[in-house]
């Protein structure tokens, strides 16, 4: 260990190592072109950036230094609510409500947004939703401006927009239909084991269309066609990870109980490091102060 980093953990950058055009249905960046080399990861740290894809094969350490300020307020906090909020802001916060991890009961109509502001910039704008192959094929929805890293950060091999949708909570009521025949999470100790078996992601998306025609058909009338697009030709992005092995029983770092996680960095996936004696979800501990060393 010669180098220590200090400072608060932060979910890990990404980026796509690869040439690419964009894709004129979607709009969405990239359309692959080549073969792809590996997710880039970095490691944020207050002000520091560690790249982490050289450090592929080293020991490191991440030792808990005991404090944890809150991402939003930067208040002092005994405990990380929703990815690194202290509890006061965790209540007030628009983006900490349930509505956010279940768009479908979006009550901005009834006028008990908690920031309407926020909501008009991050909720009433398009989002997509998506078909992903992580642990296996699951649905999702996001914002166009976090594609990839949306899929990435949920450790998926394969992805595919199938929908653009003009709000959040359309997107919501979208993917409440799909996942009538298709998962909606990801089994992230399958995900961490191995890469899930290839599949036809576009056949996956036109038989879901033909499964759920109805209902997709009346929440187009209900908002409109353009509200409610169908994307028939948007491209299957493939993904690779820096990994060397995978791990072949999951044993997971927890910094509350033990501050020290150490071990021979042996691949990246999701938003997870994968040690050979454990792995660390980064972005469960956002805003906890830790000492990095490699």
């Amino acid at each position: 260990m010669h180098e220590t980093t200090n400072g608060h953990l932060a979910k890990m950058k990404v980026a796509l190592p690869l040439t690419s055009t964009a894709n004129a249905e979607t709009s969405v960046e990239p359309s692959l072109e080549v073969d792809a080399l590996p997710v880039e990861y970095t490691l944020p740290l207050d002000d520091h950036r560690v790249p982490l894809n050289p450090l592929l094969g080293q020991s490191l350490q991440i030792e808990f230094a005991g404090a944890i300020h809150c991402t939003n307020c930067g208040r002092a906090s005994k405990k990380s609510f929703s990815q690194g909020h202290c509890y006061p802001c965790f209540k007030k916060l628009a983006s900490c409500d349930s509505c956010i991890m279940s768009p479908e009961k979006c009550h901005f109509d009834q006028g008990t947004c908690r920031e309407p502001e926020w909501a008009e910039q991050f909720c009433m704008t398009d989002h997509f939703v998506y078909l992903a192959n992580s642990s296996g094929v699951k649905v999702g929805i996001t914002r166009g401006n976090q594609i990839p890293t949306r899929w990435i950060d949920q450790g998926a091999t394969q992805a595919l927009p199938i929908m653009r949708v003009a709000t959040r909570y359309q997107s919501g009521l979208v993917e409440d239909a799909l996942r009538q025949h298709v998962a909606d999470r990801t089994n992230w100790r399958a995900m961490l084991k191995s890469n899930a078996e290839a599949v036809d992601l576009a056949a996956v998306r036109d038989q879901l269309f033909e499964q759920c025609a109805k209902e997709l058909a009346e929440l187009s009338d209900r908002f409109g066609l353009l509200a409610i697009q169908q994307l028939d030709a948007a491209d299957t992005l493939e993904i690779e990870y820096p990994i060397i092995e995978f791990p072949t029983k999951i044993s997971s770092f927890n910094l509350d109980k033990n501050p020290l996680a150490e071990g021979t960095l042996v691949g990246i996936k999701g938003q997870y490091l994968i040690f050979d004696t454990g792995v660390i979800n980064i972005r469960k501990y956002t805003s906890y102060q830790i000492d990095f060393r490699h």
